[in-house]
């Protein structure tokens, strides 16, 4: 584990996303925009049918990987997204499915 950078302006946000979220190539498709967007953190699906996922790195890309995740991929139907901001001292060097 990695600890993050002093001078960062990472941030690390954990969030839930809710609908047809499951089945659908969702992870997958996650992973893809997250490495586009130079996001880090991770995916996965919950036993309840959500998706939860870990996002790390500059707010506006975390901001527009948010975004994203409102709509998600093709096939996906996207019910709510809830994040909230997450306090850690472990650097995520990737994003990746869990």
């Amino acid at each position: 584990m990695k600890k993050l950078y002093n001078d960062s302006q990472a941030e690390t946000i954990s969030v839930n996303i809710t609908g047809r979220v499951q089945g659908v190539g969702f992870r997958a498709a996650t992973v893809r925009q997250a490495h586009l967007l130079g996001v880090r953190g991770w995916v996965r699906n919950l036993e309840d049918g959500s998706v939860e996922a870990l996002l790390q790195g500059p707010h506006d890309r975390v901001d527009r990987m948010l975004s994203w995740l409102h709509v998600g991929p093709p096939g996906a139907r996207v019910g709510e997204v809830n994040h909230r901001e997450t306090f850690t001292e472990r650097y995520f060097e990737r994003f990746e499915q869990i």
